[in-house]
Order: structure tokens, then sequence, then C-alpha cells
């Protein structure tokens, strides 16, 4: 009797332990309070007169063998298409702030060549410039973002630039740009005014910047159906002083947003950022880290802003970022050419949540950047193009461009490594313009999957459409141009339903993105 019993205890034992080790996420779905919208502008990119990233990457000129349109190479455009890019922001990034606009319209055989000082001090052709980034932004779909030359630039210069762009009325500006090719204006919305003012853009204080903002803003002209939007060069991550002083200073009447730059860095050190794709489980730990520190940024920001901006008027405009790594060994280190992981892609995903949950404030992001430079969705060699596990993000994800944001709670375990630990789980929802519901959830432990139980406390009519998974055997896998394929998404249904609660079996290390329709 004793040894039956005893028996029996271990069994039961045994089974509590085994049900303790498969850890659990529960997230309760307010689908009854889905009231704000997610911009489709936080699904923005960024290129700049960078490395590869516009020639190469999105410019390879009228006579390359490489099919394009009047040099706009057709396979990145296509590419780019479809995962609906809402806005792209350009020239730059520190090269905003060398580039006189000028030097890029007119005949391009006429153009100045000019160095690129800030990335490897090579030759710029200015064979890209306005009319071919309007005509790249036209055959995307997508809105133009202009940052402006606040550093080395003048008022004139940037008021004349407006006018270009968004003037229809009789001015030798305006017949410039019919001569050069463009009847009616182009009508461009969205300004930066100086980039990254308090470094590559000047290196000023936040008190000289915002007295230039005030001047600069002043001469940027709304002309007849063309009003701008108008972006300040905001903080550098988490500096409150430069975005108190700039909402201090400048009155909220003058900018439709204030822009924020923060980059993860795998290691913590500038000098030694860490390898893309050779990595052990302590710098995917950091990586992860670092950059989901990103929430913590976006609250004090937004808190900062509250202040000021009870009614929040004011957008935040997370204008650059992403995963910034040492260069590919055998590239040049000027030209910041990077290989993109599943690690990034875990990373992209959650820091798209974290911009969902924040929509409120955020309303554009813009990753860096979109072509063979840094986090970049796209790789090219010469024909060849990979789509990089950043790029199937972005396409799983633009479901939730201008969809409404469905309040979530969620309770995780944690992802633990060493001493430390991170919320293993991590996830937004919205409703899109048909009534579909979209989550997105993610799993950043590489080595546990975990079972995360949706409850609906308010319906239990939604019935599951489908669902899509990215993941991939290790964390340091990649995209190459041998194997371009190797991480794409895949059908997912590791889904259960009982009454209003679902049971989501989440892989490790995965994104999965479901579908439920009423």
């Amino acid at each position: 009797m004793i040894k039956h019993f005893s028996l029996l205890s271990f069994m039961l034992l045994a089974l509590g332990l085994h049900i303790q080790a498969q850890p659990q996420a529960t997230v309760l779905v307010n689908d009854a309070q889905a009231h704000q919208t997610i911009s489709r502008y936080i699904y923005g990119m960024f290129s700049e007169h960078l490395g590869r990233d516009i020639y190469d990457g999105i410019w390879v000129g009228k006579n390359s063998s490489i099919p394009n349109k009047d040099g706009i190479r057709l396979d990145v455009v296509e590419a780019l298409r479809r995962i609906h890019v809402p806005v792209m922001r350009w020239p730059g990034g520190c090269f905003a702030d060398e580039y006189h606009w000028k030097d890029g319209v007119g005949d391009p055989a006429q153009r100045p060549k000019t160095i690129n000082t800030n990335w490897g001090g090579v030759t710029e052709t200015n064979a890209f410039g306005t009319h071919e980034f309007m005509e790249f932004c036209r055959l995307v779909g997508c809105d133009p973002y202009i940052a402006g030359n606040v550093g080395s630039g003048t008022v004139q210069e940037m008021s004349e630039w407006v006018e270009y762009l968004n003037s229809n009325q009789e001015s030798s500006i305006t017949e410039w740009r019919k001569r050069n090719g463009q009847d009616s204006a182009w009508k461009v919305p969205f300004w930066g005014v100086g980039n990254e003012s308090w470094g590559c853009g000047g290196n000023m204080t936040p008190e000289y910047y915002a007295d230039l903002y005030r001047r600069y803003a002043s001469f940027c002209k709304n002309y007849p159906g063309a009003p701008l939007k108008k972006i300040a060069s905001g903080p550098n991550g988490h500096d409150l002083h430069w975005m108190e002083v700039l909402l201090q200073d400048i009155p909220h009447w003058m900018m439709w947003g204030i822009s924020l730059h923060y980059y993860t860095v795998p290691t913590g050190n500038w000098s030694h950022k860490g390898s893309a794709t050779d990595f052990g489980e302590d710098q995917y730990f950091s990586t992860l880290k670092r950059g989901l520190y990103m929430d913590q940024i976006l609250n004090d920001q937004e808190a900062l802003m509250n202040r000021y901006d009870p009614q929040k008027r004011l957008a935040l405009v997370v204008d650059e970022w992403g995963v910034w790594t040492d260069v590919e060994p055998g590239t040049n280190p000027a030209f910041l050419y990077q290989q993109n992981s599943l690690r990034d892609a875990l990373l992209a995903a959650s820091t798209l949540n974290i911009f969902n949950q924040h929509c409120d404030r955020v309303r554009m992001a813009n990753l860096a950047q979109t072509v063979n430079v840094l986090q970049s969705v796209i790789l090219t060699h010469g024909p060849q193009m990979v789509l990089t596990p950043t790029y199937w993000v972005f396409d799983l994800y633009k479901v939730h461009q201008d969809a409404r944001l469905v309040p979530l709670q969620l309770q995780t375990p944690d992802y633990v490594f060493g001493d430390d630990s991170l919320p293993a789980i991590n996830a937004s929802a919205s409703i899109d313009s048909t009534g579909a519901m979209h989550i997105s959830l993610v799993n950043i432990d590489p080595h546990q999957a975990i079972t995360v139980k949706l409850e609906f406390p308010g319906s239990a009519s939604w019935k599951f459409s489908g669902g899509q998974l990215l993941t991939s055997a290790h964390v340091n896998d990649c995209n190459t141009f041998e194997h371009p394929d190797l991480i794409h998404p895949t059908s997912f249904s590791g889904v259960r339903q009982s009454g209003n609660v679902w049971t989501v079996q989440m892989p490790a290390k995965s994104v999965v993105v479901l579908t439920l329709k009423k």
C-alpha cells in the first residue's frame, strides 16, 4: 500500500513538473475598445546617399542591363510595392545636411560632381536627384519625406526647394521645374528641418537649433493644396533635455512632429558593434535587450511631450531605427553594408509591436535603411536581389497599416539568460477596414516554445481565418544570394479554439501573425 502510494505520488509530481515546464503566456484581447488608428506611416523606410543604398540599390542608370524604369531598378520597386511602403525619407541622414538640391536637377550630364564627406569620401555624381526620387516614390506608391539642409544650407535654399516641389504658381523656380520635365507640383507633405542637429547635422545645442528651426520653418511656405507637415530634428534616443528645449522654445503650431533616432548596437560599443551573423547567445540577448529599450524611451519621451502637449497634436517621428552591426568582412567600412538574420527580424517585429502600442503619439517611423545599408529589407548584388528576414516582417505586418489598435493585456514568462531576463512574448493587434482582426505575436526565447492563450472577454464570435509563421533553425540564419529563400513566411495552423479562448503554440524564436474574422 505504501509502495503504491509512493509511486502515485511520484507520477503526480512528475506530471506537475511537466506542466510547469511548459511556459505559458496569456493575452486578453479587448476588441471592443479598438478606437485608435495605427498610422500606416509607422511602416516607412529611409534611403540615404550612403554606400549602395541609392546607387546599385535603387538607381542603376538608364543604360543598365538590369530591368529599370528611367534608371530605377524595377525588382526593388516591385518588392517595396508588395509590402505597401507608405513613405520614403531622403536624401539623409547625415548626407542631408551637406546636400544642395540644385546640384541634382537638370541635365544629368551637366550636374556637378561633389564629395560625400560623411560616407567614405566617395564621389557623388548627383545622377539621382529630386526628379529621380519623386519618380521612385511614384513607382513605389509611397509619399516622399524630404530631409532639408540646415547644417550647411541656407534658408533661401530650403525655401526654394519647397517652392520647386510644391508650387503651381508662376515663378522662375517653377518655370525651371517645368523645363526639367515636371509641369505640375508634386505637393510633398513631409519636410524635415535638418537632421541630427545635435550631431552630424551641425553639433548644435538644442537652444541654438530651436532658434534656427523657427527661422527655417518660417520660410517653408504652404502653397495652395500643399500644406506642409514640418518635422523638427529631435533627440538622440533618451535625451530628454533636447526634447524639452524644443517643446519649450518652438511654438507647437510651427511643427507637425519631432523626430527621434535610436539604433540598436548589439555590444553597446560603437567601436566594435558585433557581427551581423557570427554571434553567440550573449550578443543575441544583448541585442534584444537594447532593442526592446525602445519601449522605455518612448514612454519617457511621450510623458515629457504630454506635459507640454496634452492634446497630443504633435507626432513623435522615429525616422531612424534599426540594428547597427559591424560591416561584412571585406566591404568598405564607410558603406555600412551588413547582413540581416532571424535575430534582426525578431527585433523588427518586436519594435513594430511597440510602435503599434504607442500609435497615439508615434505617427511615423522609418527603418534604416532600405537597400544594402544597416538593417535593410533588400540586398542587391548586380542583377541579383535578396529579401531579408526583416523584409518578411514588414510583409506580415502590413495588415496593421491604418487599422484600429486593439488594446491587449499581456502576461508572459521570461526569457532568462544568466542573471538577466526579458519578456519572452510581445504582441500587438488591430482590426482593419474589412473588420478582420490581425494579431502579431513574437517569441524571442531561442530555446522554448511557449503556449499563448488568447482570451476574448467581450466576444466569442471570432473565427480563425489563417496564420503565418516566420522562423528558422538558428537565430543567426540569413538569406544569401546562394540561398535566398532560407527564411520566409510559411503557413501556421498551431491554433486551437475553445469558446472565447484560443490556444496558440508559439515555436521558439518565431513571429506569428493570425487573422481572425467574424
